[in-house]
């Protein structure tokens, strides 16, 4: 009886594909990974669902070519995870294959091949595996496909997978490496010295080459050799710190009497990490602490609602050691890297190796590691990451906190799956009876909405640590001082007194400007012509330090002309400023000032985060500048300025999200100020100093800026009363795509009648060369997603069988934020 299986391949795919499964090959469970061609030339990776002997019908089936795993690396309750994110948002299991597993556990067709220098076979290669290994031998990086059309050998991922598994190959994917174990080599007696007859025999020999015999006499003591019959391996490396010849380990390894191996060590710390008692919680915090635990008796989600600065860390911390006493896991979860730095500061020393670390910063070696570290029967207790972390393994999962939920970070754009990762992870909690902490000093309208109709459990904490008040906020009316020409930079008189006052008395200083690069945008003084990007509808923003303008939607760069391409004018205004701008305009004001900007472009690397936070927590640095990084739960002594730069921009930006965003971002970065010791001070700049939204982040008012929302929210059908899809059209025709998106809404008005908005050009209506068009969705709360998900994936396929249409993408986006 043959045996089928059916696999999720890393493609945006919604079926299913069954392969047979041969007889040679070991059986395989679900969750495994196989090997499997796919189309006339290509491999990919499949993930195992489904095991069964029903033979399909109307079709020949493809064999597996090799599976990759004897146990699962995706465990059942990520592919239920998996099946209720392509639901509900909207997607392809292959496309949330493609975003859940590290690059390395994906092996392709289009992979390219890397020949290990270094690799030594320990036994007879066979024929296949040699051949290929002779065809790397003048070229060393060559793409699977090619390798395939050279050797003539007709199956070839077997023989590929052999000799990665035994270290002769290393994989590339794209720009990317692609897994290789971390190794180090070991040295040990060949098997004939490992007995005291022959190696006494051997030493008798040695003394016509002394330097050969004083090698192996500190080679036999460093490695504590008994002469038990055990042979006993010492790295390496410490035979060369011992200051040994190196020229005498080659002499003896030719000859025989020493060999060397490999051993995998692992990219994770493995070090043991001294750890300290958590903090002793205050009253409030303690309160708070209880009140939570007893939430959790009710609910399977808890808000903590708590100011700025309140010690929501610590609290977490306590909550934790009581989930890990209870032998279950944690994840926390975190809206930046940026942050990771510091939390995982903290963690470490109350956690030490308990915890593990996850984000795309790390390489790819690394977060394979963490995932199978994760299968293992020693899992990481505590996992630290961004959104992704929600994919993760875990076998006993019992509490995940959200920190700062309201952050629009958690939210996936591009490429799909667009999932939200608070939301989602509240689905995962559900799958493992665990509770949930939404933690944040500016709710969203939604989580705040959920306590209020008693679907999340809600607890305040309104106390600062050591009862330090909330930062005084002063408004300058920046429209006024321009008109009476009392302010030319970006800096108001107000603001530049304070930084001089927090200089002197060596105090830091924030300052936000949520617009990266120099100016956004130049212009010709003599016919007004703005340079465009060539791909976007878009405007280039200028960056000094690169001297080039750049899109900064797809990346195309351009130097700024000598003269104007328009008129030949010579003379270029730089419109606007950014945080490189900023960074210039304050140093020219206080040159003996030490200053940082922390922005997409200063933080590229790893490393990069960590050594501007470093530097600003040690008083490296005296000012700060930076976009909405600096707002998000970074935690500074000695910060007792912060400067809101320009309050207008996020206010009148076109979405029914903007005034709360643009409240939560001026509140958040007003409470980086006076977290210790003494009150701080925010200066927020605006031309609008009247605007409702501008007061009450004065007042800090939270309820009452809630309410007037949600009046507003339940007005014109937005959430949290109705629930939005935008369906998002691109083509690279502009007549095609209008035909197209009115015939799609259209289609779509006749099942949802006036739920249905649009097609509206968006603000950016090009982008990296294709035209956009947006339909809005607005469906009530009760509806099940899977019925919508079905009549919008029935009509995107019926218009995609027009020929007009087929070179068109469409895709739905839930939820936006």
């Amino acid at each position: 009886m043959n045996n089928f299986i059916d696999v999720i391949l890393p493609l945006p795919l919604a079926a299913r594909y069954t392969y047979l499964l041969p007889d040679i090959l070991e059986q395989v469970k679900p969750g495994c990974r196989v090997i499997v061609p796919f189309g006339a030339k290509k491999y990919y990776t499949a993930i195992v669902v489904a095991t069964h002997v029903n033979e399909p019908v109307g079709y020949q089936v493809k064999e597996v070519l090799d599976v990759l795993d004897k146990e699962p690396v995706i465990i059942s309750e990520q592919l239920t995870f998996w099946n209720w994110i392509a639901d509900y948002y909207l997607c392809t299991l292959g496309e949330i294959y493609k975003a859940a597993l590290p690059s390395g556990m994906k092996l392709e067709s289009e992979t390219s091949v890397e020949y290990n220098v270094n690799y030594e076979a320990s036994s007879q290669l066979l024929p296949k595996e040699q051949l290929l290994l002779d065809l790397l031998s003048d070229n060393k990086e060559q793409k699977i496909t090619k390798l395939e059309k050279d050797s003539g050998i007709k199956n070839i991922m077997p023989v590929i997978n052999s000799l990665l598994r035994k270290g002769a190959l290393f994989i590339k994917e794209g720009l990317r490496n692609n897994y290789k174990p971390k190794t180090e080599t070991y040295v040990r007696l060949a098997k004939p010295y490992n007995n005291e007859e022959t190696l006494n025999i051997l030493l008798n020999d040695l003394k016509r080459a002394p330097k050969q015999l004083s090698f192996l006499i500190s080679f036999l003591d460093l490695s504590g050799y008994t002469g038990l019959g055990e042979r006993q391996g010492l790295l390496k490396k410490t035979l060369f710190e011992n200051g040994i010849s190196s020229s005498s380990f080659v002499a003896l390894k030719n000859k025989g009497v020493l060999e060397t191996y490999s051993l995998v060590i692992g990219r994770l710390n493995k070090d043991e990490i001294e750890t300290k008692e958590a903090h002793a919680l205050n009253l409030s915090q303690n309160i708070a602490y209880e009140e939570i635990r007893n939430v959790f008796q009710s609910f399977n989600v808890c808000l903590l609602y708590g100011v700025t600065s309140c010690g929501k860390t610590e609290i977490y911390i306590h909550l934790m050691q009581q989930i890990v006493s209870q032998r279950k896991q944690v994840l926390f979860l975190l809206p930046e890297i940026a942050l990771t730095t510091q939390i995982t500061h903290r963690l470490r020393l109350v956690f030490g190796n308990k915890l593990g670390i996850y984000h795309s910063k790390f390489s790819d070696a690394e977060r394979v590691e963490i995932w199978q570290k994760q299968l293992s029967s020693t899992p990481y207790d505590i996992i630290v990451g961004v959104r992704s972390s929600i994919f993760l393994p875990f076998k006993k999962l019992g509490l995940v906190i959200v920190d700062e939920e309201h952050d629009g970070s958690y939210k996936q754009q591009d490429p799909a799956p667009r999932y939200n990762a608070r939301n989602a992870a509240i689905v995962l909690a559900m799958q493992y009876h665990a509770k949930v902490l939404l933690g944040t000093a500016t709710p969203s309208i939604e989580s705040y909405y959920n306590t209020q109709i008693g679907k999340y459990g809600l607890v305040t904490l309104t106390e600062r640590f050591q009862e330090i008040r909330l930062p005084r906020v002063e408004i300058v009316d920046c429209k006024e001082l321009k008109r009476k020409k009392y302010m030319k930079g970006p800096l108001s008189p107000v603001l530049i007194e304070k930084i001089k006052e927090a200089l002197v008395n060596k105090e830091q200083v924030i300052l936000f400007q949520n617009r990266r690069g120099y100016a956004p945008f130049v212009e010709c003084k003599t016919c007004g012509w703005v340079p465009k990007c060539k791909n976007c509808d878009v405007s280039l923003t200028y960056h000094k330090g690169l001297n080039q303008l750049t899109c900064h939607y797809c990346g195309y760069t351009y130097r700024l002309p000598d003269k104007c391409p328009s008129c030949e004018g010579v003379e270029f205004d730089k419109c606007g400023f950014g945080t490189e701008r900023i960074e210039d305009y304050v140093s020219e004001i206080f040159p003996e000032a030490h200053i940082a900007r922390m922005d997409l472009d200063t933080t590229r690397s790893r490393n990069s985060y960590e050594q501007i936070i470093s530097d600003f927590s040690e008083g490296k640095v005296d000012v700060l500048i930076g976009t909405q990084m600096v707002a998000k739960g970074l935690d500074f002594d000695r910060v007792h300025v912060v400067g809101i730069l320009n309050a207008d921009s996020m206010m009148n930006y076109p979405d029914f999200r903007s005034y709360e965003k643009a409240f939560q971002l001026m509140v958040q970065v007003s409470g980086r100020a006076g977290r210790k010791n003494k009150q701080g001070i925010v200066v927020l700049q605006t031309k609008d100093a009247d605007s409702p939204l501008i007061k009450l982040v004065e007042t800090n008012d939270f309820p009452k800026f809630y309410d007037w929302q949600l009046s507003e929210r339940q007005l014109f059908q937005y959430p949290p009363f109705y629930r939005l899809v935008y369906i998002f059209i691109k083509h690279h025709e502009d007549d095609i795509l209008d035909s197209l998106s009115y015939t799609f809404a259209e289609r779509l008005r006749k099942i949802f009648g006036n739920r249905i908005l649009g097609p509206d050009r968006p603000p950016i209506a090009r982008i990296q060369m294709l035209y956009i068009r947006k339909i809005v969705l607005k469906i009530e709360i009760n509806v099940s997603m899977k019925a919508v998900r079905d009549i919008l994936a029935k009509e995107k396929s019926d218009l995609l069988k027009d020929a007009r249409y087929r070179s068109a993408l469409i895709y739905f986006d839930v939820d936006p934020v």
